[in-house]
């Protein structure tokens, strides 16, 4: 299925989530996800926030032939189920209704490999969930974190709303630490920011 092709399949459920502010990637993003997961080939991907099943349509469209996906939200949980079913994808999900930091660690516990790790969950954990997510990476393997700019207050100087402070500080902490060695990272100033990183090993 071409990217065109699955865009009117999703315009439904992009209204819904536009109408119920229910974030999903934006426009050229999603369509940067798709080329990309679609030219490397990426065949097993970790998600990080399933929400209503958006990103996780487009991965599996693009050729993955498996997602593992987490989601805190019940209600969010069981709508992407449903959008999964509808675009007959379900069949090639693992779908965790939890906390992504528990999930996460039982993932690393049962020695999960993943060759991409799709990251759009609490911008705030990035930095925590990192340490885990290196061990679930495979050999080669790549980070692709959305959102990372957070509507450019990231790389804004000056005051930070109290509310978006936390986040703020956590995501710079992450571009830091992925902009270094054992990380290779390009950051891609496209729309809220996406972050695409390998890790190198030790």
């Amino acid at each position: 299925m071409d990217f065109d092709e699955l865009e009117e399949k999703l315009s439904d459920l992009k209204m819904y989530a536009e109408e119920n502010f229910i974030p999903i990637i934006r426009d050229k993003s999603a369509k940067f996800l798709y080329d990309f997961v679609k030219d490397n080939g990426f065949r097993n991907v970790l998600e990080i926030g399933t929400a209503i099943g958006y990103s996780g349509s487009i991965i599996l469209s693009a050729g993955a032939e498996s997602l593992t996906t987490i989601e805190i939200r019940k209600e969010s949980f069981e709508m992407a189920k449903k959008t999964f079913s509808e675009l007959s994808l379900l069949d090639r999900v693992d779908m965790y209704l939890g906390d992504a930091k528990d999930v996460i660690a039982d993932l690393c516990c049962a020695n999960k490999k993943y060759d991409m790790i799709f990251l759009d969950g609490a911008k705030g954990q990035y930095i925590h969930y990192l340490p885990s997510l290196t061990k679930l990476l495979d050999v080669d393997g790549v980070i692709f974190a959305d959102n990372v700019l957070l509507q450019g207050m990231v790389e804004k100087e000056g005051k930070i709303p109290h509310r978006k402070r936390t986040m703020v500080v956590n995501l710079r902490k992450y571009l830091e630490v992925v902009g270094e060695y054992p990380y290779n990272t390009t950051l891609i100033k496209m729309e809220d920011g996406i972050a695409i990183t390998r890790y190198k090993g030790e």
